[in-house]
């Protein structure tokens, strides 16, 4: 069977001239999509206006049953929706299907969600001016959405775009990363093809930074939603005009473990949270600042946990962590270690490169501010570890960053517990749990330059909706 992502142009599939995609993992061409260019990104703009006088107009109870028809056959096919996630990505099979049920879950909370998506009574009446009104306001449609998604979450972060954003009413363009085209395209037919969609509702097209840019600069969408890199962010930002645009960009997560934590649940939680998905997270664990008194302890603890991870293919069910994406995140993670080694940081697990593009779970100690490894986001399986006194200077040293999506902390004290969640520079805080902790229910997004906005379903429908406000005399 061949694995070819086509383009969607409103519900109609093209063909056209193939693109290679390749598994970080073997080396091999797993699948292909169809090529696209500028002229496509127009067509499908074009579509999506139109179609977008009947998404605003399509009664809610549609576009419920819409949402939750997909969820229901994306039950139906876990199995293919986690190996195709596998194949193109390599995440490790175990995880990838933990992502196509969150993806479930996501779906069916959003279906729900849009029960609630209320407007409100103004009390126009509390001025002497406005005595003789009436006034409320109501959520409409905004338009056309275009949602641009990454390759560490190739299904569930679309998900977290485009079930909002039809759920809401609107009509969506779609670039998925070029790295899983066919996940998305597979995802984007159970929308199409449900016996409650609304014609040309959905387009999906591919391609490099010309398409995107086209995409974004356009006059036709009212909202971007996009996930990805600071510096992609920077460029939205600056071409997309007056829109609305709600940005997931990176990451720098950070904990403390503060002398009371429980450190073998700490060492254990740490270490999921900085390899997990070979550290490919925005929320990956990235820096630990550890108590003095007992960083000695914590970092013995944390590398012996982090040496017991299986590496290796992802298609194994026992296999932990696979491959980083591409050659140029193996060869900048490598270059970063080499970097603070060479600086004064000490290797205490990890650093070495494995066949198919494995890098070795990664525990730098007596990591220093000015580091790459600690200053940048990282998003390869490394984590660094910095010796701290106490609480304050913890919180000053995770809040000199640029960024500020999400911190934990480790702790068995009250009073810390409750200057973390008022002190620390960002959009959510975990208390005794790993920064890299995400339920999709929950209102997600940063502070800094992580970004603008939230997603989780109630948030994003807020996000992908406009105020309509009414006075009536």
């Amino acid at each position: 069977m061949e694995y070819i992502a086509k383009k969607l142009i409103g519900s109609v599939e093209y063909d056209g001239e193939l693109v290679d995609v390749i598994s970080p993992y073997s080396g091999e061409v797993v699948t292909k999509y169809v090529k696209c260019d500028i002229n496509d990104a127009k067509k499908a703009l074009e579509i999506a206006k139109r179609a977008f006088n009947n998404t605003k107009r399509s009664p809610l109870h549609q576009r419920i049953a819409w949402i939750e028809d997909v969820a229901n056959k994306l039950k139906e096919n876990k199995e293919y929706f986690a190996l195709l996630i596998t194949k193109e990505v390599s995440k490790p099979i175990s995880q990838a299907k933990i992502e196509v049920q969150r993806c479930i879950e996501n779906l069916e909370l959003c279906a729900k969600e849009l029960i609630n998506l209320n407007g409100e009574t103004i009390h126009t009446d509390a001025t002497t001016t406005g005595v003789k009104s009436d006034s409320f306001y109501k959520r409409v449609p905004a338009g056309v959405v275009v949602a641009i998604t990454p390759f560490n979450f190739p299904l569930n972060l679309v998900a977290h775009k485009i079930a909002p954003a039809l759920g809401a009413g609107n009509s969506v363009v779609l670039k998925p990363t070029p790295e899983a085209p066919f996940v998305a395209y597979s995802f984007a037919k159970l929308f199409i093809e449900s016996e409650y969609a609304i014609r040309d509702a959905i387009s999906v097209v591919y391609g490099d930074a010309d398409v995107g840019s086209e995409l974004v600069k356009n006059p036709i969408p009212r909202i971007i939603s996009f996930t990805g890199s600071v510096a992609v962010g920077k460029i939205i930002t600056q071409n997309a005009g007056i829109k609305k645009v709600t940005l997931e960009l990176g990451g720098n997560a950070a904990t403390y473990v503060e002398s009371s934590a429980d450190l073998e649940k700490a060492a254990k939680r740490c270490a999921v949270g900085a390899f997990s998905n070979s550290g490919q997270v925005c929320i990956s664990l990235q820096r630990i600042y550890v108590d003095e008194a007992v960083y000695e302890e914590f970092a013995e603890k944390l590398a012996t946990e982090s040496k017991l991870l299986k590496v290796g293919s992802p298609f194994d069910e026992d296999t932990f962590m696979g491959p980083l994406i591409n050659d140029d995140a193996l060869n900048r993670a490598k270059s970063w270690v080499d970097s603070a080694i060479s600086e004064g940081a000490n290797l205490i697990a990890g650093g070495a490169i494995k066949e198919n593009n494995v890098f070795t779970p990664t525990v730098l100690a007596d990591v220093r501010d000015d580091m790459n490894v600690v200053c940048q986001e990282v998003f390869a399986p490394i984590v660094s570890l910095v010796k701290v006194k106490d609480f304050d200077e913890a919180v000053e040293k995770m809040n000199n960053s640029p960024y500020g999506l999400q911190f934990s902390i480790f702790t068995n004290r009250l009073d810390l517990t409750k200057r973390a969640i008022e002190e620390f520079e960002c959009g959510g805080v975990v208390v005794n749990d790993i920064p890299t902790v995400r339920f999709d229910i929950q209102p997600y997004g940063g502070v800094k330059l992580s970004g603008i906005g939230r997603e989780g379903a109630k948030y994003a429908l807020e996000e992908m909706t406009e105020i309509k406000s009414v006075v009536i005399f």
